[in-house]
């Protein structure tokens, strides 16, 4: 913003929409300082994150955990021996092993094995580094996603972006710190949970936006006032502005602890700057044709993920820190949950996100992106060695795989694995080491980033997490 400018004769300038309405009333801004308080604990690799996240579980062994022990023992009982007990979430009666339908080839210098379910990301295998024994404590959806994110199985906890944005601040005043693109379908399970402040200042959570699946589509609503709003005048804001401006300045005053209001305000006012950032973001008509080949932008199965790896590329380009992407509403159907048939459901998944994928991995290193910024796709969980129903198979959160890629990370690298079922991890890895891996990548130890809340001093890591140093570079 023109610092010329006053408050008010910038609302005006920007047209008078709902997000303008809110930040001339505004008690005053508290400047982020874009380094974490008392300056970075060392040198970072990494200046920003983009999280791929599949919703749903991934079947590990369908994917990039080929496991040949269920070729042979296909259809038997499943006994992993020593009177191990073998439990299933939602009835797999039998426990039949089911071995997977899909072919498994070696690719690039590392030799990373991939299925057919993702021959481009088949490509793009020397520029990720993968972790082939993450674990989780649960099997249930919700609780493997507050997991993931938070690094608690219970709501409440701050997510990693919520930790990120408190810790580094903004590097564009003009866009949010951590921004999530949901599944056009619907959000994944736990809702807005997932994106969570926790008991950080709530303005650090998650900005939501629906990026679309069609040009033209309004990405952020209410940035500014419909077309029918004709009793919207410069006047009536004027008088509406003061109004709020007096309620607003009253509740601060009484209640000066409670950091809703300013988080309301702080979201207002960046809608407001918004008005001029957002639309350039999100208007995709200037990328070239190869970049819109690339990502699969013009593809009937890949145009909505496609779509949001783009914009999530642009907001990196223009100061955003943080953002996730998720593939996968929450549900029963229309994500990675393959509990009916992984024949079909899989494929269905994976074509829609394999091109998106690594077209962003090539695209952000032709740009020389990928040099500072880091990649992460992952999971909640993985699923199991044996059929449910016919050809499903049930959640399993005994072992599964993520991947890595760009600043700091070492490419073409692999860390862990899982037993010869692709059943439970060897030398687990937990999202505790996951994001002390990220947070270490972006400058900061882990376990010296806390807030102290109900007389315990949290942190994203809790008790636990190492950095995992083999991958990195």
């Amino acid at each position: 913003m023109n610092p010329a400018l006053n408050r008010r004769d910038f609302l005006m300038r920007t047209g008078g929409g709902f997000g303008g309405l809110a930040l001339a009333q505004m008690l005053g801004s508290e400047a982020m300082a874009n380094t974490l308080r008392g300056g970075l604990h060392h040198p970072p690799k990494a200046k920003r994150v983009i999280q791929l996240f599949m919703n749903g579980g991934v079947s590990q062994m369908d994917t990039f955990d080929p496991k040949p022990r269920l070729d042979a023992l296909h259809d038997q009982a499943f006994d992993p021996g020593a009177g191990q007990l073998v439990e299933s979430v939602t009835n797999s009666p039998g426990f039949k092993v089911l071995r997977s339908p899909f072919e498994f080839q070696q690719h690039g210098q590392s030799g990373r094995w991939v299925s057919s379910v993702f021959p481009h990301t088949a490509g793009i295998v020397d520029d990720l580094a993968f972790l082939m024994s993450m674990t989780s404590k649960t099997n249930v959806h919700g609780l493997g996603s507050y997991m993931q994110n938070t690094g608690f199985t219970l709501p409440g906890f701050p997510c990693m972006g919520a930790w990120i944005s408190y810790a580094l601040g903004k590097i564009n005043e003009n866009l949010p710190e951590f921004v999530v693109l949901p599944d056009p379908k619907g959000l994944p399970y736990n809702n807005l949970g997932n994106f969570s402040a926790g008991f950080l200042p709530a303005k650090h959570q998650g900005t939501v936006i629906n990026a679309g699946s069609r040009d033209g589509e309004t990405p952020i609503n209410f940035l500014f006032p419909p077309s029918e709003a004709s009793h919207i005048t410069p006047q009536s804001e004027d008088a509406g502005l003061r109004l709020l401006q007096a309620l607003n300045r009253g509740y601060a005053n009484r209640f000066p602890s409670d950091t809703r209001l300013e988080a309301r305000l702080d979201s207002y006012e960046l809608a407001a700057r918004m008005q001029l950032s957002a639309p350039e973001v999100f208007d995709l008509s200037k990328e070239s044709a190869a970049t819109r080949n690339l990502y699969g932008l013009d593809g009937e199965k890949t145009a909505d993920f496609a779509r949001r790896c783009i914009t999530g590329r642009r907001m990196l380009e223009r100061g955003v820190r943080f953002v996730q992407i998720w593939s996968g509403p929450g549900g029963p159907s229309n994500n990675w949950d393959n509990h009916a048939n992984i024949h079909t459901e899989l494929p269905y998944m994976a074509q829609q996100v394999d091109q998106p994928i690594a077209g962003l991995i090539k695209d952000l290193k032709s740009r020389g992106m990928l040099e500072d910024t880091l990649v992460v796709w992952t999971t909640e969980f993985g699923r199991m060695p044996f059929s449910q129903g016919q050809a499903g198979r049930d959640h399993n959160g005994g072992t599964f795989v993520t991947w890595l890629a760009g600043a700091g990370i070492k490419p073409g690298t692999a860390v862990g694995e899982s037993d010869e079922w692709g059943w439970k991890a060897r030398k687990p890895l937990w999202c505790y080491d996951l994001h002390a891996t990220i947070l270490h990548l972006l400058g900061i130890n882990h376990e010296q980033l806390t807030v102290r809340h109900s007389g315990i001093d949290r942190r994203l890591t809790d008790v636990s997490g190492h950095v995992i140093r083999d991958i990195l570079a």
